[in-house]
């Protein structure tokens, strides 16, 4: 990141912090208590993302929480905006770009919105990605999807995505941004550790899955039962 002066050090430690306060915004506990009135940490998991909210709210809800947390992440990371030296300067946008969006993530982990106990931070690592390269983003997102279609296991489908990052960023597009290299290889690290139980879950086959084509499923099931 640039530091030729005390002000613009000041400036981007500044949008840090707010990028850290978006992060914290706990979006899965806002819409649990406003449709449910429930605090979505004492059921499931007991993690206010969109995994366990899927899991326990369904897959509207689910859903919903997914895009405002993937939101969070694509506002911290373009706040890089906000100051022009880094509309020019490809190297030190992307430094700052992923340090806006770890600042975002660890707001969601850690929001100081929600006493400190927060999600996991995938879809938020996925907002960050669309700021920082939507190819690499879309790809990742679109390994997310496949995986929730076939398995719907929402985890899964997670640490896959993660899995898949610095395949994407090393060895598909190649680029050659160090920061942005290690940052994946990371990502994929930090996405399986944090998934360690639902790890332990999917092996034991007591892993929860999505809702998602209920209805079609019924339809087969009582097609079944009717042969």
């Amino acid at each position: 990141m640039s530091l030729n002066s005390p002000g613009s050090s000041m400036k981007e430690l500044f949008l840090i912090l707010i990028a850290y306060l978006l992060g914290s915004i706990p979006s899965a506990l806002i819409i649990s208590k406003k449709y449910f009135g429930i605090d979505i940490r004492d059921y499931g998991s007991g993690n206010m993302g969109a995994t366990n909210t899927f899991r326990v709210l369904g897959s509207k809800f689910g859903t919903i929480v997914m895009c405002m947390d993937l939101l969070k992440g694509v506002f911290a990371a373009s706040l890089y905006v906000f100051i022009p030296y880094y509309m020019h300067n490809d190297w030190d946008r992307t430094s700052l770009i992923v340090v806006l969006g770890l600042a975002a993530v660890i707001g969601h982990i850690f929001p100081i919105f929600a006493g400190f106990r927060g999600g996991k931070g995938v879809a938020t690592l996925a907002g960050m990605l669309f700021a920082l390269q939507p190819l690499v983003a879309l790809s990742c997102v679109g390994v997310f999807v496949i995986v929730l279609f076939l398995t719907r296991y929402v985890s899964l489908s997670s640490m896959l995505a993660g899995a898949a990052l610095p395949v994407f960023v090393l060895w598909i597009w190649r680029d050659d941004v160090i920061v942005y290299r290690v940052f994946a290889v990371a990502v994929a690290v930090l996405v399986i550790l944090t998934h360690k139980k639902n790890i332990v879950r999917l092996f034991k086959g007591v892993e929860s899955q999505v809702p998602i084509l209920k209805y079609r499923d019924r339809r087969k099931n009582r097609r079944r039962n009717e042969l």
